[in-house]
């Protein structure tokens, strides 16, 4: 966003090669972004439609597997895109100090397709999977009255878990809506050149997805808004300060 606003409100002074990298990495950062939504909920549908294979089928291998690909693939899709701007910096400017954002109008489609609308389909029917069987177990855990206490407190706090990981979700998807529909509903009206101030509000917006997600946490995690207060107030260099209780 930085980068933004100094290609927005003034001349871009550092050169036509870093106008192209700057719009390759921000549109690989924004689409990972997107990836790593689609893992965390295909990570919430396997805990709570599939608790018991859960520890199976999530594995700390696997997921670094599929962060790493999601990163890959953010960048060779990426590259398909800015081929000509990473091979020519500079080839759609047409003036001096000038960094301008150039989709072609079927890659823009492509796009839209593939990194918004198979995403969000994606997301809402594994959320709406998740919450049919978070509401059906937790009735049936309502109904269910077991004779060993602890084994119940467990269970039930392990369900609010989960249920409340699910509702995170759902704030993250909504919050992604708004984000992203305005940037794509230009790109649909055939505005390719994505210029001028309603183009560059709806690209704040773009980019405004990935700064409120880590947000969203914090308000809803406790454990999330003590970590941050140790790092801000700089209590992590304390000694012992890896020993202290953040859940």
């Amino acid at each position: 966003m930085p980068g933004e606003i100094v290609r927005k409100t003034g001349c871009w002074f550092l050169g036509d090669l870093m106008c192209s990298l700057y719009k390759y990495v921000s549109f690989i950062i924004t689409a990972t972004s997107i990836g790593n939504m689609v893992l965390i909920s295909v990570d919430r549908h396997v805990a709570i439609c599939d608790p018991l294979h859960y520890p199976t089928r999530v594995t700390e291998r696997r997921v670094k597997l599929c962060v790493c690909l999601c990163w890959l693939g953010s960048f060779f899709y990426n590259s398909l895109f800015f081929k000509d701007d990473l091979t020519e910096p500079g080839i759609y400017n047409s003036c001096y100090g000038q960094c301008v954002f150039v989709i072609d109008y079927i890659a823009g489609i492509v796009d839209l397709v593939l990194t918004f609308i198979v995403s969000v389909t994606v997301i809402i029917v594994l959320y709406m999977r998740v919450f049919v069987v978070a509401v059906s177990q937790a009735r049936a855990m309502r109904s269910h009255i077991t004779a060993v206490t602890l084994q119940r407190s467990v269970t039930l706090t392990t369900m609010k878990s989960e249920l409340k990981a699910a509702r995170t979700l759902g704030v993250l998807v909504a919050v992604f809506l708004m984000c992203f529909c305005p940037y794509y509903c230009v790109s649909l009206a055939g505005d390719t050149a994505l210029s001028g101030s309603s183009a560059a509000f709806v690209l704040y917006l773009f980019y405004c997805n990935s700064c409120l997600n880590p947000l969203i946490y914090a308000l809803f995690y406790p454990w999330f808004r003590k970590t941050v207060k140790l790092i801000v107030t700089l209590q992590i260099l304390q000694p012992g300060s890896r020993e202290a209780n953040v859940l």
